[in-house]
């Protein structure tokens, strides 16, 4: 299980950190853990299935 930080995210869903973060808090994107910053990590796998989903809807 790989692990991703909001900048992580943003490169490969190719949006601004922000809104990856309003994604997180608005729960489209969840986040499994917190790193020693407090800041959201992501599940690789979720974070693909939630990029071909939006596609799937229109884009991201």
């Amino acid at each position: 299980m790989s692990m991703m930080s909001i900048e992580e995210v943003a490169n490969y869903l190719g949006v601004q950190p922000i809104r990856v973060e309003r994604l997180e808090r608005e729960h489209l994107l969840i986040a499994k853990s917190k790193s020693e910053d407090g800041k959201p990590l992501f599940e690789e796998d979720d974070v693909a299935r939630y990029k071909q989903l939006a596609e799937r809807l229109g884009g991201i």
